[in-house]
């Protein structure tokens, strides 16, 4: 709370979640505030987004990957820059914001403009309401409009009250808010460059260890292998398909699938939930089979339902798990997808993987030194995350502050 820059006077707002408000603010209805236009669509309308994070702004300048596109756009609608653009069923978690573009958006949007330009700032309100949406209060209000639903339409949103302060105040917190959220995205995004920065570093010291070994002095030799390069001369290359084997997961019902049971359920892209039954015991090493995270690799123990998105690979000699694990991270198995649409590998494509094998003795002073510098690498990644969720909670809280009057500006 941000209490040393509060309001002198404060007064019950009258409606309970809300609560009290700055003395001079009034509360009105979100359908006394904004209308909901239905623009036809132009000729050369692209398609505009709306985003989680509050950007609204044409698909293309995302990204145009990853999206489905409708055959028919019925129902599409005009939108045009500095318009208002809720998510129906997605503002819950933030996809509100003001449009950037002209365009064109699918009718799951409500796209809104202010009845009277003198009471109501687009911006001001995009803020507002994101604030509420990430605290829950839409999430809360939208169940208790409609049972089993977060689908928040304009109908709910017209049907709330929610603060209202002088015109020239509201375009007072939006632009401070634009100015001290800029601030402090600049430093989340430093933090961020950061951690790739040392998830790098900590990419290079295990391809540097598992391909070179720790002793720098030893002569090397053509490994034959372009990703690996030279090795030492003493060490081998051997296929996987000589060192393990390979099989595919198994196939789950999503019904079987819940948020608790006995064993954890992992599929391509990581742990999906819970089950009430296993099919691997002990050690084993997953591979990501399908997805855009296929090849992403796993050291796992105890008892664990694998699915048929993953591939499961047990060493013939168990004293080779953990180096085994090592080289598969860093051999980037990604690399192996040859699928023009859904990415894909398979298990012979693993198993005539060639990696470069040192003794047993050596494996297990490699496997002690990357567990070292890897834990004193992933530390530093630890606290730099740390600082941005912090980061992102003080952004959080100073925008809730502002637009809900705890905090004058």
């Amino acid at each position: 709370m941000f209490m040393e820059n509060r309001y002198d006077k404060y007064k019950d707002s009258g409606i309970a979640w809300i609560g009290e408000i700055p003395e001079h603010w009034k509360v009105k209805k979100g359908k006394n505030l904004f209308k909901k236009e239905e623009r036809p669509v132009r000729d050369n309308d692209e398609i505009v987004t709306c985003f989680r994070d509050g950007e609204v702004t044409l698909r293309s300048n995302r990204r145009i990957d990853g999206f489905t596109n409708a055959m028919k756009e019925v129902g599409y609608q005009g939108v045009r820059r500095g318009d208002l653009v809720i998510h129906n069923m997605d503002a819950f978690a933030g996809a509100i914001g003001v449009s950037d573009s002209d365009g064109k958006s699918t009718p799951v949007y409500s796209v809104c403009t202010p009845k009277n330009n003198v009471e109501a700032n687009v911006y001001y309100y995009a803020y507002l309401l994101r604030s509420y949406a990430l605290g829950g209060v839409i999430q809360s209000l939208a169940k208790g409009i409609r049972e089993r639903s977060t689908d928040f339409r304009y109908k709910e949103f017209g049907d709330l009250y929610y603060q209202q302060p002088p015109i020239e105040e509201q375009q007072s917190i939006a632009s401070y808010l634009d100015q001290k959220c800029g601030e402090i995205d600049k430093l989340i995004t430093l933090q961020e460059e950061m951690i790739t920065k040392l998830q790098s570093y900590k990419q290079s010291v295990i391809t540097e260890a598992v391909t070179k070994g720790l002793d720098k002095n030893v002569p090397l030799k053509d490994s034959g292998i372009e990703w690996i390069g030279e090795i030492p001369e003493h060490w081998s290359v051997v296929k996987i398909k000589y060192l393990a084997k390979i099989k595919s997961g198994d196939s789950i019902s999503s019904n079987e699938i819940m948020q608790e049971g006995i064993y954890e359920v992992y599929g391509g892209n990581g742990l999906m939930g819970f089950c009430n039954k296993k099919n691997v015991d002990g050690v084993n090493i997953i591979i990501g089979r399908v997805g855009a995270l296929c090849g992403n690799v796993r050291l796992i123990s105890e008892s664990k339902f694998i699915t048929d998105n993953a591939l499961i690979l047990n060493c013939f000699d168990n004293a080779l798990y953990s180096y085994m694990y090592i080289m598969l991270k860093a051999a980037n198995l990604n690399n192996l997808n040859t699928s023009n649409a859904q990415p894909l590998i398979t298990g012979s494509k693993v198993l005539n993987v060639s990696l470069p094998i040192p003794p047993l003795s050596e494996q297990q002073s490699i496997t002690n030194y990357l567990d070292q510098k890897c834990s004193e690498i992933d530390e530093l990644i630890s606290i730099k995350q740390q600082k941005i969720e912090k980061l992102k909670d003080y952004k959080k809280s100073l925008i809730f502050e502002c637009v809900t009057g705890k905090r004058k500006v």
